[in-house]
């Protein structure tokens, strides 16, 4: 039998796409993740909108997809670490992603403007024993709790570990698949380095129809991405990054909403602002009105 000779190119850097991301990007099986979560039954691929942010200038705001059916607008998450931030997170982000509803239109209107109903869903499969299914709230990080917070964000984290959410997986093939994948992985840590066992996962699902047309066509692609995922001194570093990014991220936020704060104090107009913005951040025109 010919050895499969592992051959993968060098991850990029800043290159932030998973296997879970490459996989419902493709809008037939987002769609029907989407089902299997909300119990619904949608077949029109026209009827979902992809919204996923990917301007590089705000790394946080990069999440793995968030898209729109049916006026409910999406923002699902795959997490291998838990992370309590999370809804701060999706705070920022929803509220980019709501500015391009209303990018084109006035605030300062009575007429009201009308907003797609966010979903917050985190898939989870990291090695942390976790409940099949958690919520996670905005709340939880006010230092002075509330019975009833006038701010409120929910994030669902569903665990796909082998043994979790079976009815879900059952609904939704592609994520059972992508489940057995990840778990083939670690198995295969136990006795070989990373890259063997990302390979010989990678082989084995090939062979069994896991993820099969997927991975034949990807090969090479899930192969470096799967070793940069699960390499946890590489993911560290990344992290460690990714938080100077966010932190950076921050201070160009602040930076803005000061300079739109004393812009106003000063009676300039929207679109002196907006000028503004796009001649000192470089920003869109779209990105600057969301701060407006």
């Amino acid at each position: 039998m010919k050895k499969e000779i592992l051959t993968t190119e060098p991850v990029v850097r800043n290159y932030k796409d998973t296997v879970f991301r490459m996989l419902f990007k493709d809008k037939k099986e987002l769609l029907a993740l989407y089902n299997a979560v909300n119990g619904t039954s949608y077949t029109n691929l026209d009827d979902l909108e992809i919204t996923t942010l990917e301007n590089a200038i705000y790394m946080s705001m990069k999440n793995d997809v968030s898209f729109v059916v049916d006026m409910v607008l999406s923002l699902y998450e795959h997490q291998s670490t838990v992370n309590p931030n999370l809804p701060l997170r999706d705070l920022d982000y929803v509220s980019r992603n709501f500015a391009s509803f209303y990018s084109d239109k006035d605030i300062y209107s009575p007429r009201l403007i009308q907003l797609p109903n966010p979903r917050f869903i985190v898939f989870y499969n990291g090695k942390q024993e976790q409940p099949a299914r958690k919520e996670m709230r905005l709340s939880d990080a006010y230092i002075r709790p509330e019975d009833e917070p006038q701010l409120e964000l929910i994030v669902t984290q569903l665990n796909i570990n082998p043994g979790y959410n079976d009815e879900l997986m059952e609904k939704c093939p592609t994520l059972r698949d992508y489940m057995l994948y990840v778990d083939r992985v670690r198995e295969h840590q136990k006795t070989m380095s990373l890259k063997e066992a990302v390979n010989k996962a990678v082989n084995e699902c090939i062979r069994d129809g896991i993820l099969a047309d997927f991975l034949k066509k990807n090969k090479e692609q899930v192969i470096s991405m799967s070793i940069f995922e699960y390499d946890e001194k590489l993911h560290e570093e990344t992290m460690k990054e990714i938080g100077r990014e966010e932190g950076r991220a921050e201070e160009r936020t602040t930076g803005i909403n000061k300079l739109v704060s004393s812009l106003r104090k000063l009676n300039t107009s929207d679109n002196d602002i907006i000028l503004a913005l796009i001649e000192q951040y470089e920003l869109s025109d779209s990105e600057a009105k969301g701060y407006l």
